[in-house]
This record gives structure tokens, sequence and C-alpha cells, in this order.
């Protein structure tokens, strides 16, 4: 895959959902929600101020960040699904 997102954009891969719930029970595709959670794939080249100069990115790649629910458009690339979304809608960077 060959996709590098423009500007203060990220792709983000949907990181993976448990099965089970906490108390053991399997949970249906139907019934999961879409995760808030996933791991950057490929960042833009930041985004440009009003003074005309590159903001560097606060992420890159490998990062595992908590994102807005509604935000950013779904893709699916070679049967994978992907969120591109711009930088700001990044809640958080989890810490490993």
């Amino acid at each position: 895959m060959n996709l590098r997102p423009l500007k203060d954009r990220v792709l983000i891969k949907y990181s993976e959902e448990p099965e089970k719930s906490a108390g053991g029970l399997f949970i249906p595709d139907t019934a999961k929600e879409k995760p808030q959670r996933g791991e950057i794939v490929a960042v833009g080249s930041g985004k440009i101020t009003e003074d005309g100069k590159v903001q560097k990115m606060e992420v890159k790649v490998g990062d595992i960040v908590l994102f807005e629910k509604y935000s950013g458009s779904k893709i699916n690339i070679d049967d994978t699904e992907y969120l591109i979304i711009k930088e700001d809608d990044i809640l958080g960077i989890v810490q490993k």
C-alpha cells in the first residue's frame, strides 16, 4: 500500500476489538461498535500556518491513538478498513 495523506492528515488502521465481553460472552459483528483507537500507518507533511510555514506533526507512524467517534473518512485498501482524519481530531497518544 502506497498512500501518503496530505498536509495535516493521518491514515489510521483500526485496532482489533476483543471477540468476548468482560463477562465472557461472545459479541456478534453486528453489535460491535467501531473502535475509537487505532495505529497510525502514514502521516502527512504537516499543517501550513498562516505565515506559510509547515508545522511539524506531533504524531508519527506506529503511534497508537484515540480519536473522535465520528471523525474522518473511511476507506478500504486490500480488504483492510482505514480511517483518514485530521491531526486535530486525535484526542491523545496511548503510552506503552
